[in-house]
């Protein structure tokens, strides 16, 4: 064996026995809690414009105690920059400066077809016009939106598809009101879909059921629905509440507000006689 063998296993040895007899440390990160981990991620996904300095300031006021490199590490990266403005967030951004136009056709009981022209807003899902007409046309159409708005606030934003009806008359009249027009993509219904779903309601809860004879049969029809929609309707969108408001009204309320529903049914049960019981 030579000695520059012997001589290198004795420095190893000496370094292995020092390192042994100091016990050295080992430098490691401070582990960052999970819910805080999750706090920096949550805020990442619902303000993608902010950045780690912003993050970590908001962590800062919570008196949360964290680096700003460590924020940058836990954010959601695909989500760290401007993302492009869906049709879904544009709608949600402007529900109390936007309303929607559709018409909807309805057959009469000798074959022919009405055109309903409906204007909904979309802050509270409120029909704020409707009007009927055999052959709708631009100059039709145009009146309509005069007489949606007339002494109430205009909408910022209209929405609506790409129907050969809202001619240059219709859209010079929206342009001098100074409501801006947004079209769908042809075919696309679903970047309309709050218009869209009033329509499905109108017909699956009203016209599916009824024969209609003419013109002003269907206007008395639509006006009793819309009453309905307006007042009573439950809608799931604004927390399964009606339109307009209502009310809650428990039973004691009722005009036999003395007597429960199950005294009632107990009260009916003691006056009925017995099925096997023999007869005078």
């Amino acid at each position: 064996m030579p000695p520059d063998t012997v001589i290198r296993w004795h420095r190893a040895g000496f370094r292995l026995f020092w390192k042994w007899k100091s016990h050295r440390a080992i430098a490691r990160r401070k582990t960052i809690a999970p819910d805080i981990v999750s706090l920096i991620r949550d805020m990442s996904r619902a303000s993608p414009l902010w950045g780690a300095p912003r993050i970590h300031g908001e962590l800062l006021k919570l008196g949360i105690t964290v680096a700003q490199r460590t924020v940058a590490k836990y954010m959601v990266r695909e989500l760290h920059r401007a993302p492009n403005q869906n049709w879904r967030t544009f709608l949600r951004n402007h529900l109390g400066q936007m309303v929607s136009v559709d018409f909807l056709t309805v057959p009469t009981l000798g074959f022919q077809v009405l055109y309903v022209f409906l204007v909904l807003s979309h802050q509270r899902r409120k029909v704020l016009h409707f009007n009927l007409v055999e052959a709708p046309s631009t100059c039709w159409t145009a009146q309509q939106l005069r007489e949606a708005f007339p002494f109430i606030t205009l909408p910022q934003y209209l929405l609506r598809d790409r129907d050969g009806t809202y001619g240059l008359e219709f859209q010079r009249y929206a342009e001098a009101l100074g409501i801006t027009q947004q079209r769908i993509a042809p075919g696309c219904l679903w970047q309309s879909p709050d218009v869209e779903r009033l329509v499905g309601s109108i017909r699956r809860e009203c016209l599916d059921h009824v024969l209609v004879l003419n013109r002003d049969r269907l206007r008395r029809v639509l006006e009793s629905y819309f009453a309905y929609y307006h007042a009573s309707r439950c809608h799931l969108g604004l927390g399964k509440d009606a339109l307009l408001g209502q009310r809650v009204q428990p039973p004691e309320e009722g005009p036999n507000s003395a007597v429960l529903p199950l005294d009632r049914g107990r009260v009916a049960l003691k006056s009925q006689p017995c099925s096997g019981a023999a007869g005078p």
